[in-house]
């Protein structure tokens, strides 16, 4: 099998000077894990691939150097993708999902975007299952998979309190951007236990950039104009948090 992290490591070979910051920008799903399914049949692991791709132009055009977890349809484990954004130094990190519901009565009336950081508990029922269902791509032996829990465990860590406290900053401030730039309902920001981003050493996100489960809202995250708002929209807050963050703390 192929080593997804050396695959992506030989991806980032280091731009001419020093670059305004570095963001891994995470694809969620991929490989054998599909993800979510929209109505008509679409993964949400293609969508997510096509937005990621999109906010990585982004980021470049602000200078940053930016490396994806994944740069094809290819499993990650979950751990191995913050792995990665520790390996290169990484500003931030930043994972690219979509939501969904289980039943046919919320598919047809739930829709919008939810932002969410790392946490021991989740904000409420629904960011609680939006977890388990994200957390449903480990495998055996990974992170989580024998009984532990590596949240709780991080979160009694001294060196992440900083980047614990930064990445609500930075969550808020790419969802402000994203309900402005979408005018998407507005689901807040919240937090879970996201085992994905449970390793990352700085500032960390999990987007849920519409729900593929409703057919409209499908439909549209399929366009390229609106995933193209929505890539622009997660730069712009990434610029918005950094702007407002001393160098120290990214």
């Amino acid at each position: 099998m192929v080593c997804a992290l050396c695959l992506a490591l030989s991806l980032s070979a280091p731009q001419n000077g020093a670059p305004a910051f570095v963001a891994v920008v995470d694809p969620g799903h991929g490989g054998d894990r599909d993800g979510a399914f929209s109505p008509d049949g679409v993964p949400e692991k293609r969508i997510a691939m096509e937005i990621a791709r999109r906010v990585a132009t982004w980021l470049r055009k602000q200078g940053g150097r930016v490396i994806l977890t994944r740069t094809g349809d290819v499993s990650v484990p979950l751990p191995t993708r913050s792995d990665l954004a520790n390996l290169e130094g990484a500003d931030v990190f930043i994972s690219i999902h979509l939501n969904s519901m289980p039943t046919r009565a919320k598919r047809v009336r739930t829709r919008g975007i939810e932002t969410f950081f790392l946490s021991a508990d989740a904000t409420d029922a629904s960011a609680s299952a939006v977890a388990a269902r994200e957390n449903a791509d480990r495998v055996a032996g990974e992170a989580g998979g024998d009984g532990a829990d590596p949240v709780a465990g991080i979160l009694n860590d001294l060196e992440y309190t900083a980047s614990l406290s930064e990445s609500s900053r930075l969550a808020y401030a790419i969802h402000d951007q994203l309900v402005r730039a979408t005018r998407a309902e507005d689901r807040g920001v919240k937090q879970a236990p996201f085992y994905v981003l449970a390793g990352a050493r700085m500032p960390s996100v999990l987007l849920e950039l519409g729900f593929i489960s409703h057919g409209e809202e499908a439909r549209q995250l399929r366009r390229p104009a609106y995933q193209e708002a929505l890539a622009r929209a997660v730069a712009d807050g990434v610029r918005a948090w950094r702007t407002a963050t001393p160098q120290a703390l990214r």
